[in-house]
């Protein structure tokens, strides 16, 4: 292991990490605030960001596994990034890194192992894409985030010149001799990033961050070692960074948004409750316009924005206009009644409880006679028997409705007129004709 890297890439670290707590710490002014709502859309957020970071590889992962050499080194190794984020707690990163990977068998008997002694890899490039997942906050009791833990995984494609130091000394460098035609520099081959992190808030546009990302590889020729096929290789890449936070100065950054705390000033926004109690006094005011449309200060059943002769007496019958309807003279010898009384029965098509045109004068003359002798009658509604009964029977109620409706419009009271459906009972004709269906689909009335 060369742990003089190694060594050095800790305190570079811990040196960058001071130096971003002491800036964290000095910044004692208030965070500026923002208008974004929790529904807002992301539209009021930045949420693009560029890193650049750098660290050390190494050709082992932290969760082990079968290794081709028994030493391993430190080299250095470097990229940059540019990350979507889609949402608070998710984002889409691309990762494009460079860098060495190298191992020694000087642990092992004679210093070889598989007739090696040592390889050099040179990572032409690796590019991948991540999806990022904020999992936690250490600070979630206070009201902006400034520390997050993160986890990352992916899919990628690296290019890479292995260079093998054989147990005679002989150095196997292929490079230019790959592919199916022998012509390419660097064998290209997909891997799998896995890892994890943290990040730290510098400012409201930079973050510091630090991450370890384990990198397993479709192939076991990363060191040019071929272990029978029994393995495949694998590497990691310790870093620390720098993310600088793309877009709007007057956005805040999605990234570091406390949905939870959002929502709860939210619901203390002094705005937002004057909204609310705007909204009340809107409702309260509709309520009290519904109950004066409804208002009938003479109770003679029409309402007094329509009713046109305000404060009639109590029991006094009136009209659709609230005016008192003349009173009949008395008759001292019978009076020969017109063809139409008003109390004949009212048919209908079939399936349908519309009026028909020709049962006007008939419901005219009913209504004329409510309005002025008073008295309540009864519509009783009746069906032919095509259809369920359930059916019938609401189709019998629908018609009995329909000529309550008539007469109400018409001036007459609708305590006057009740109604009631008795599907297909009580026949006037046989239902097994047309004709007889054509009479039984009708509505009856008759003095209560």
């Amino acid at each position: 292991m060369n742990y003089s890297t190694l060594k050095k890439g800790v305190v570079a670290s811990l040196v960058a990490l001071m130096g971003v707590t002491t800036l964290a710490n000095a910044q004692d002014a208030p965070a500026m605030s923002s208008s974004a709502k929790v529904f807002g859309g992301r539209a009021q957020y930045r949420t693009w960001s560029l890193g650049i970071n750098g660290g050390v590889l190494a050709p082992v992962v932290v969760t082990g596994g079968t290794n081709d050499f028994t030493n391993w080194d430190v080299n250095l190794g470097y990229g940059i990034s540019l990350r979507k984020q889609l949402g608070h707690a998710f984002g889409l990163e691309g990762n494009i890194f460079r860098g060495k990977l190298s191992g020694t068998n000087k642990d092992a008997t004679g210093g070889v192992k598989n007739g090696a002694k040592e390889f050099e890899t040179d990572i032409q490039y690796a590019a991948d894409l991540r999806g990022v997942v904020n999992v936690a906050t250490v600070d979630f009791l206070r009201r902006e985030n400034s520390v997050n833990f993160f986890v990352t995984a992916g899919y990628g494609l690296m290019a890479y010149n292995p260079k093998l130091t054989l147990a005679n000394g002989t150095v196997v460098d292929t490079k230019g001799q790959y592919g199916e035609d022998h012509d390419n520099d660097y064998i290209r081959e997909a891997y799998i990033p896995v890892g994890a992190g943290i990040k730290f808030k510098v400012s409201d546009r930079v973050s510091f961050n630090l991450a370890y990302t384990m990198n397993f590889v479709d192939g076991d020729n990363v060191d040019r070692v071929y272990a029978g096929g029994t393995s495949k290789d694998k590497y990691s890449y310790t870093s620390a960074g720098l993310e600088f936070s793309l877009g709007s100065k007057a956005k805040p950054n999605l990234d570091w948004v406390n949905p939870v705390a959002m929502m709860y000033d939210e619901l203390k926004d002094p705005t937002l409750r004057q909204e609310v109690e705007a909204l009340k006094n809107r409702v309260s005011n509709v309520e009290k316009s519904v109950e004066d449309l409804k208002k009938d200060s003479d109770g003679d059943g029409v309402a007094d924005q329509f009713d046109k002769c305000a404060g009639t007496p109590a029991g006094t019958k009136v009209d659709g206009s609230g005016c008192p309807l003349p009173v009949a003279a008395p008759q001292t010898t019978p009076v020969e009644t017109s063809n139409v009384t008003g109390w004949e029965t009212i048919q209908f098509e079939f399936n349908s409880s519309v009026l028909k045109t020709e049962s006007y004068p008939t419901l005219d003359k009913l209504s004329s006679v409510l309005r002025e002798n008073g008295g309540k009658i009864t519509a009783k509604g009746y069906a032919s028997s095509e259809g369920t009964t359930a059916y019938n029977m609401k189709l019998s109620k629908d018609r009995a409705n329909s000529v309550k409706t008539y007469l109400v419009n018409s001036g007459v009271n609708a305590s006057q007129v009740t109604t009631k459906g008795f599907g297909e009972a009580n026949p006037v004709a046989s239902n097994d004709t047309e004709e007889g269906r054509i009479q039984n689909r009708r509505v009856e009335t008759s003095r209560n």
